[in-house]
């Protein structure tokens, strides 16, 4: 049995899709532990991916492809983005297994 755990997201951010939906930003699986790619780059193994970013459009991204010189500067980033949309699976769809539940309980609001 698997225990739940908690990971913490920006009130804004959009809910997950279901697996094999198309990417929406949810940050959830980056939030849960770091891809390969993240793995490689920022020398973490579990917990939130230290490459995952907020966008103030409403949604998360992999800081490699929005952001790829704050992670590997001495590489071109055209070069280091393509590599990272590649490594990342971009445009395949949602390919996480983990279910996202609201832990806020909903407020009632009493009648008069």
């Amino acid at each position: 049995m698997t225990l739940p755990r908690v990971i913490l997201l920006h009130e804004a951010a959009p809910r997950k899709p279901a697996e094999g939906q198309a990417c929406n930003g949810c940050g959830v699986c980056c939030a849960a532990q770091p891809c390969p790619l993240g793995m490689l780059v920022t020398r973490r193994r579990q917990g939130r991916c230290a490459a995952l970013r907020w966008d103030p459009g409403g949604r998360y991204a992999c800081g490699m492809v929005s952001q790829p010189r704050r992670f590997l500067p001495w590489l071109p980033a055209a070069w280091t983005r393509a590599v990272a949309l590649r490594w990342i699976a971009a445009g395949r769809g949602c390919d996480s297994d983990l279910q996202a539940v609201d832990p806020t309980p909903q407020r009632r609001v009493q009648q008069p």
